[in-house]
């Protein structure tokens, strides 16, 4: 009986009744495991490519129709313009009115989207700001603004055109 024991316990230890998995087996598992992370790399790859189409096509329409607002502002203004020079019966002082009217419509506008006028007279010359086009003799210290020959404009922050001036030589010049 002992021989029956032994040899029940050799049978057990034999490669057969062994509790580790064959080498095909892990083989099947690795390329399965593989096979699941090579579909989640390309799931997440097409979702990637997705999102960046996405937002490509997000930021086209942003930059196209960024001035939307901005020209539906200036649509009054054109219309009020139309209007003044439809009408026959205008006199000289209903007409100057009439484009005051409108100059407040597009000074509305402009506020509201941030367009502000830069008029610089008396101020130290920016060449951030302003374009000098040339020096006078000025009782000003140096390099003031004496004379806007035309205004300049910001939006937000950015020199959107910068106002053209005229700046003092000094007093010792």
């Amino acid at each position: 009986m002992q021989d029956d024991i032994k040899t029940d316990a050799q049978t057990e230890n034999t490669p057969e009744h062994d509790t580790m998995p064959s080498l095909e087996e892990l083989l099947k598992a690795a390329e399965r495991q593989a096979a699941e992370h090579h579909d989640a790399w390309l799931r997440a790859k097409a979702e990637t490519e997705n999102m960046r189409r996405r937002a490509s096509e997000e930021a086209d329409k942003a930059r196209k129709f960024a001035v939307e607002g901005f020209a539906s502002e200036l649509l009054a203004v054109k219309d009020s313009l139309e209007a003044a020079l439809a009408s026959d019966a205008a006199t000289p002082e209903k007409m100057r009115e009439g484009v005051e009217l409108t100059l407040k419509q597009l000074t509305a506008a402009f506020a509201k989207y941030q367009l502000v006028e830069e008029h610089p007279l008396g101020e130290k010359f920016d060449p951030h700001l302003h374009q000098a086009i040339g020096m006078a003799d000025s009782e000003q210290p140096a390099n003031t603004v004496v004379t806007v020959l035309q205004k300049g404009y910001r939006l937000a922050d950015r020199t959107l055109r910068p106002a053209l001036v005229m700046v003092s030589k000094g007093k010792d010049s």
